[in-house]
């Protein structure tokens, strides 16, 4: 399957830009879809572009916070934008791989297998939840071929300072203080570079529609993710948690990975140990813009 064609939305984001390199690696002919090129949800921006074998649609509003506030904005491009995607592959009779999202609220028992019920807890899941169900009637009327993968709490170099982890290790590296909001949530860190080997096989699966989940397996509450960064740091600042619940916290999220081991021989190669590692290497480093 070497120099197939393949389109890559969200290009330029934290997963597509690694992803985009890889595939290039790989041999791959790679056309390039972000915000410099178009609007996902604009049927023009999709008319313009050339037949490919394969769409890995990664572009999406994502920050949760910001879907309370804009819930129409996540609809538009997670919905919309989904839904032109899926015309496209039916137009070009191109496979879709399509980048949802952890789906499953506060879950009823772990690890939590794909099958389990979709909870919709934030506009932003819900943009994703009604995306996931036009992938199915897509994949069941239009005979598109599609691959659904719900990744877990995802972290790498190069993450948005937002986000938990990264915020944690400018924190360190600043070395006064540790401040987070509370200790306790436990989640499943899945590295960037297995969510990308994941997203490669998905390209090879040959079934007509499959869900997966992309996890670890293994959960890890702030409290302990901030000790191991502080290990591998070798460093031992005091930590604050200001105690601040978000409305209908989910406690614990751990995947269950099964599935994907079994139809696609996928499994993580990274320990959120060796995974926070990786990024502080790669921090120290003079090219990693990462702590910018």
């Amino acid at each position: 399957m070497h120099n197939t064609k393949i389109l890559v939305t969200g290009s330029n984001g934290f997963i597509g830009s690694k992803l985009v390199q890889q595939l290039i690696q790989l041999g791959h002919d790679v056309i390039e879809l972000n915000r410099t090129k178009g609007d996902i949800s604009d049927k023009q921006t999709w008319a313009r572009l050339p037949p490919v074998n394969i769409v890995i649609h990664l572009a999406a509003l994502t920050f949760v916070p910001d879907s309370w506030n804009h819930p129409t904005a996540f609809m538009q491009t997670n919905l919309q934008g989904t839904i032109c995607a899926l015309e496209y592959c039916r137009k070009y009779d191109a496979k879709l791989v399509f980048m949802s999202s952890y789906m499953y609220g506060k879950p009823e028992f772990l690890p939590i297998p794909e099958s389990a019920k979709l909870v919709a807890f934030n506009p932003y899941a819900l943009s994703k939840k009604m995306a996931e169900e036009a992938c199915y009637f897509y994949a069941d009327y239009f005979n598109v071929k599609i691959t659904i993968l719900r990744p877990f709490n995802v972290y790498g170099p190069d993450q948005k300072g937002e986000f938990l982890i990264p915020s944690i290790i400018r924190q360190a590296l600043d070395g006064k203080v540790i401040e987070v909001k509370v200790l306790e949530p436990k989640r499943d860190y899945i590295y960037i570079n297995d969510v990308i080997n994941c997203i490669i096989k998905a390209m090879y699966l040959s079934e007509n529609f499959t869900v997966f989940n992309v996890g670890t397996g293994k959960s890890y509450s702030v409290a302990e993710l901030i000790a191991i960064i502080q290990e591998i740091m070798h460093i031992n600042l005091p930590v604050h948690a200001s105690g601040e619940n978000r409305p209908d916290e989910v406690m614990d999220t751990r995947a269950d990975i099964s599935k994907a081991s079994q139809l696609m021989g996928w499994f993580p190669e990274f320990t959120l140990y060796q995974g926070i590692a990786d990024i502080l290497t790669l921090a120290n480093s003079k090219t990693n813009n990462f702590l910018q």
